[in-house]
């Protein structure tokens, strides 16, 4: 498995890109800094982008439904960008726990979902922070 996390906006967004199969571990390293931002902005929005993903281990399942259940309001925006009919199936899935927006977008409209995220965001502040989260 990896995940990779990148900050854009100034933080206000975060791109978090998973391959393979989430682990337990996975959540330890970008929990915190979800969390971080979380406690810095009040509300974020999240890039969740799956390539070659194939799902969640038992203790990866568990943390995240941990954390949705802790950050219910956390989140303003989810835009979940993914290469198959039941990654679509599980945004739709997702909405229950959590109050934010989400959106599923295939791997061609990844664009899209960048843009639908920064949607109303001042654009004089982002700088190149927006081209790390295309």
């Amino acid at each position: 498995m990896s995940v990779e996390i990148v900050e854009c906006h100034e933080g206000k967004v975060l791109k978090v890109r998973a391959t393979g199969k989430l682990e337990k571990q996975d959540y330890e390293l970008f929990m915190p800094e979800i969390e971080r931002l979380i406690k810095i902005h009040g509300k974020v929005m999240i890039l969740f982008d799956m390539h070659d993903f194939h799902g969640w281990k038992m203790g990866a399942m568990w943390e995240d439904l941990k954390f949705d259940v802790k950050h219910y309001r956390d989140i303003e925006r989810l835009a979940v960008v993914g290469e198959s009919q039941w990654e679509k199936w599980m945004t739709a899935f997702c909405r229950p726990f959590t109050s934010a927006t989400i959106r599923y977008f295939s791997r061609e409209e990844a664009g899209k979902a960048r843009d639908w995220l920064l949607e109303g965001l001042p654009t004089s502040s982002c700088g190149e922070k927006i081209s790390s989260c295309e």
